[in-house]
């Protein structure tokens, strides 16, 4: 029995929660220059004696308890590392020669490979006895790189956060050797790594990254030293970070599925640190971990991988199991988000995830997407209508020109004007003025389900609102929607008509007919079934695509248009999917 079907889809929505929400951007326009000179001159302070004179202390003998990993590892990547190759987030390099101070490699594989992330995956793949030579060979490598200088991307403190869940996880592969020499200077640098955490967690950037820091201070308080001083001021940082980082559906501020299947690892492990320690975990905790996996729930699709947001990809399906079965929790996908944003619709075999918020605040995240009111859709765990995708983990292997193009809305099924994003994207990469408010409501009476949402996306430039509205039959054979645009109160509307367009993006491995009259397609699924599409409003037609797997690689594939004009007061774009056989 799959981790789904053991989750109940027919989630009630959260206490409060009737009547149309309204979701607002923030005043957020990312780091001041105040705050980026602050973060600039912490890293500058590493460099001082009196920091250096700040990490000494005394070093722990042994650690006071091994917490045991809840993620299940990648056994691929750890039988690949076997042979000699460190693989992941589509970059290979030999594990032979490693040197830590290598430059010019993408930044994630550089965090996971700092982060020794990868002795999940080892010890997925071997034994402890065969695993341990690998990997105390490799620590020594880092030790003789990193171990006494404080310097980035070793010494971030989010890093440092990582690799003490890690290193104290894995401890019997590193620590398992007789020489004494070795286990010193790995615990000393635990140590020192502990208290350079003291001091540096609350200067690492919000979201993610501040909550990997102190969870690293919590760790090293539970099982390395520190005691209860330490894990006093742990909790009650974890507990800001939390605070500020998360919406209080459980989702992170930065929307990224990507980043918020991180957080539940991340969060599964300090759980499984508490254990090891013979702690209660703390109720707060364990409350953040529940609304964070059912918020990552709420992001996959039939198939049980991510859906396609703000940069990232379906990811691998084995590692979304492996964090929401490692977490612990009973939790159900959460379908009725608030500030997390991605409303799910379920029923029978056909799954459908809606963006209905505003992108990010730059504060949260680099790289967000024009994606409002986009939807990806699938059947049977076949993947129907999706997003083209982005690089996801593996930042740095595709080219720059490439990102930029997956990041706007015509890269998502939505509609466009004018051949516009609903919220702009800078040259530097930045967010810009567009959608600032996004409106919501949803209901399934009759077990029929229907979401509606509105963004003002286009309200400054063309004085238009763009409302869709989507109904999943009970079935899940049919999927109906319509796309309106109509004038907003006491905004000057352009005279001349507008040119649209409806995107629908076709998952790879669809053939795509169109009709005669323009108005039609006949949509063959390779090995399940036919589907049949129809539209009213503008003229159909299909156009090359291109689809991101979870590896980041890209595939050729096709896009259903309806194109048209709308006059100046708006119009209404309908258009119907369902299973023909």
């Amino acid at each position: 029995m799959s981790l789904f079907e053991r989750i109940d889809p027919e989630v009630g929505e959260q206490e409060g929660e009737q009547g149309r929400k309204l979701i607002r951007v923030g005043d957020d326009r990312g780091l001041s220059l105040i705050e980026r000179l602050n973060y600039r001159l912490n890293r500058l302070a590493w460099q001082t004696p009196l920091h250096k004179l700040r990490l000494r202390g005394r070093v722990p003998l042994r650690l006071l308890a091994v917490p045991k990993d809840p993620i299940a590892g990648d056994r691929a990547a750890g039988e690949a590392l076997l042979q000699g190759r460190f693989v992941h987030g589509g970059t290979e390099v030999p594990a032979e020669g490693m040197d830590f101070r290598t430059v010019g490699l993408p930044a994630d594989f550089t965090g996971w490979l700092q982060s020794f992330a990868w002795l999940r995956d080892l010890a997925a793949a071997t034994t402890r006895e065969r695993g341990a030579k690998l990997a105390e060979a490799l620590a020594r490598k880092w030790l003789d790189a990193f171990g006494d200088e404080v310097t980035e991307p070793a010494w971030r403190a989010d890093m440092w956060g990582r690799r003490i869940l890690f290193w104290t996880a894995y401890a019997p592969y590193l620590l398992s050797s007789p020489d004494l020499v070795h286990r010193s200077r790995l615990l000393h640098a635990l140590a020192r790594g502990a208290r350079h955490l003291d001091r540096s967690a609350d200067k690492v950037l919000p979201g993610l990254p501040r909550i990997l820091a102190w969870s690293g201070v919590i760790a090293a308080a539970v099982v390395v030293q520190g005691g209860p001083a330490r894990l006093r001021s742990g909790e009650a940082g974890l507990m800001r970070a939390l605070a500020v980082s998360l919406h209080d559906d459980g989702g992170l501020t930065s929307r990224s599925p990507g980043e918020q299947l991180a957080l539940v690892e991340t969060l599964a492990q300090l759980r499984a640190v508490y254990i090891a320690g013979r702690r209660d975990v703390p109720e707060w905790l364990s409350d953040a971990l529940a609304a964070a996996a059912s918020a990552l729930l709420a992001a996959t699709l039939g198939d049980e991988a991510l859906s396609s947001w703000q940069g990232g990809n379906m990811a691998n399906r084995r590692r979304v199991l492996a964090a929401v079965e490692g977490s612990g929790t009973d939790v159900r996908p959460l379908r009725r988000a608030r500030g997390w944003g991605y409303q799910r619709l379920q029923a029978k075999a056909s799954v459908l995830v809606f963006d209905a918020a505003p992108p990010p605040p730059p504060r949260a995240l680099i790289g967000g997407c024009a994606s409002t009111l986009a939807f990806e859709f699938s059947e049977s765990g076949r993947r129907l209508v999706i997003n083209c995708g982005g690089v996801g983990d593996a930042k740095g292997t595709l080219p720059a020109e490439l990102v930029h193009a997956l990041r706007t809305t015509a890269a998502h099924s939505t509609l466009t004007l004018g051949d516009r994003n609903s919220t702009a994207i800078h040259e530097d990469g930045s967010l810009g003025k567009g959608v600032a408010e996004v409106e919501t409501s949803r209901d399934e009476t009759g077990g029929v389900m229907r979401v509606e949402a509105t963004h003002d996306g286009y309200v400054r430039r063309f004085g238009l609102v763009h409302e869709r509205r989507l109904v999943l039959s009970s079935d899940g054979r049919q999927l109906s929607g319509e796309d309106r645009l109509y004038a907003a109160a006491k905004r000057r509307r352009r005279g001349e008509p507008t040119p649209f367009a409806v995107r629908f993006h076709l998952a790879p491995g669809l053939e795509a007919t169109t009709t005669a009259d323009g108005q039609g397609a006949l949509l063959r699924v390779r090995g399940g079934g036919v589907w049949q599409f129809r539209c009213r409003g503008g003229m159909l037609s299909t156009e090359d695509s291109l689809w991101i797997d979870g590896h980041a690689r890209p595939h050729p594939t096709l896009q259903l248009v309806i194109a048209g004009e709308t006059p100046s007061e708006g119009m209404t774009i309908s258009w119907e999917l369902a299973r023909a056989k």
